[in-house]
């Protein structure tokens, strides 16, 4: 992508500081939920259906979700959205207070919790190019902040503070959570209108099917959505066994997990913030290519790590290539994909990694119990080099640039974009 000197627009940092203020008040709630779980039972499968929860929305409706905000007016579904949490953690604050909290409810809260969050991070990720105009160097500029702050908030402050805030009372983290949300909501609100959905006389599944067929019929949007489903794959086996190795083969005591976690943190901030020079330096193509072979890597180093501190570095480094993949990877689709379909695009590469996920933290366990606790990462390390070698050609230089010259030419005078869901689905063929 090539450099642009123009600054983000005012309107820019509202959405920005909304997102971090919401991303502290998630950190909370993710700290919170769990351990306000564990107050009510020590049953594992009662805790992870709380956990679990949280994750449905993406796997039942991700591409219909996602073709309901390329309906809506998408600056609308946000604050709405957020103003919904606010009012729906109101609810097991008012029955932690009263002594009635179960786990029932939680499940539920924390599945109404990810459905909202559906809407909001779909409508936010369609809405940031129609901020930006589209335009590719702003889109990594932004996504580096965002993706940055959101690290710090969620990652190093919000789970300390919803387990400081939890000693106060069971309702405090909650109340907070719900502050925050509605703050969100308020300066979002006050965002510029975005540009009216485009009408259609498609149905609601026309849409998502067309939505998800122009994922996996374009090569470069294909490589973009394959990177985080195989990662997560490769991730949820090693985070399923991480406690384990790093107590039996690290020697590592809870306090030392702690801080392997945040090497890891720190090395997602260190990488969203380089991602840009990245893209500049090797091209969007070639520097997504080295991020992936860089997280390999280090998971190798990781399972191959004699002591913390290899292990610590091995984090932080596989941490820096996930943090500029998060920031060019979802800089690129926004930048290429037309505005009527950003949504459904966003959501169904969101809902095949989500649903990647549990399969990954099913075969790490699995691995782990019929050969050895190193064996996930390892397998891990595996699975992201090959997809390193599949999607090189997939995500090249030469492919991304001809995406952005294409989506730049379909944008100028006298290409206007198809409502034709036959025409949707049909970018370049595999």
């Amino acid at each position: 992508m090539t450099s642009d000197v123009r600054k983000l627009p005012t309107g820019f940092g509202r959405l920005w500081t909304a997102q971090t203020v919401s991303s502290l008040g998630d950190g909370v709630t993710h700290a919170a939920l769990p351990l306000l779980a564990l107050t009510l039972t020590r049953d594992p499968m009662a805790l992870a259906i709380v956990t679990a929860a949280g994750t449905l929305p993406w796997l039942l409706f991700g591409v219909v979700g996602g073709a309901l905000v390329d309906r809506w007016d998408r600056r609308r579904t946000m604050w709405v959205t957020d103003a919904a949490r606010a009012v729906l953690l109101a609810i097991p604050a008012a029955a932690a207070a009263l002594d009635v909290l179960s786990i029932p409810l939680l499940a539920a809260v924390a599945f109404l919790l990810g459905l909202g969050g559906l809407f909001f991070d779909t409508a936010a990720t369609a809405y940031l190019p129609d901020l930006l105009g589209r335009n590719p160097a702003l889109l990594e500029r932004a996504n580096s902040r965002l993706r940055g702050t959101q690290t710090a908030a969620s990652g190093f402050a919000g789970p300390p503070a919803g387990s400081a805030l939890l000693a106060l009372g069971r309702a405090v983290p909650l109340l907070a959570d719900a502050v925050s949300f509605a703050l969100s909501a308020l300066l979002v609100r006050s965002l510029p209108a975005a540009p009216p959905p485009k009408e259609t006389r498609a149905s609601l599944l026309q849409q998502a099917r067309a939505g998800a067929s122009y994922v996996f019929r374009d090569r470069l949007l294909l490589g973009l959505a394959l990177r985080p489903a195989v990662g997560n794959v490769a991730f949820l086996a090693v985070e399923t066994v991480l406690a384990l190795f790093a107590h039996d083969r690290l020697g590592i005591a809870t306090i030392g997990f702690g801080l392997l976690l945040t090497a890891e943190a720190t090395g997602g901030l260190f990488g969203a913030g380089i991602a840009s020079f990245l893209g500049r330096r090797l091209g969007t193509g070639t520097a997504l290519t080295c991020t992936a072979a860089v997280e390999g890597l280090a998971i190798l180093g990781l399972a191959a790590a004699p002591n913390p501190y290899v292990a610590g570095l091995a984090l932080a480094v596989c941490g820096a290539g996930m943090g500029a993949t998060m920031v060019l990877g979802p800089s690129l689709r926004q930048a290429i994909v037309p505005a009527h379909l950003m949504g459904r695009v966003a959501s169904t590469s969101r809902m095949l990694a989500m649903c990647a996920a549990p399969f990954g933290a099913f075969l790490g366990g699995w691995l782990a119990n019929t050969y050895d606790v190193r064996t996930p990462l390892y397998t891990a390390a595996g699975l992201l080099l090959a997809m390193t070698a599949v999607t090189a050609t997939m995500t090249s230089n030469r492919r991304v640039e001809a995406a952005l010259h294409d989506a730049a030419s379909t944008r100028g005078p006298g290409h206007p974009e198809s409502d034709d869901p036959a025409q949707e689905g049909a970018p370049e063929l595999l």
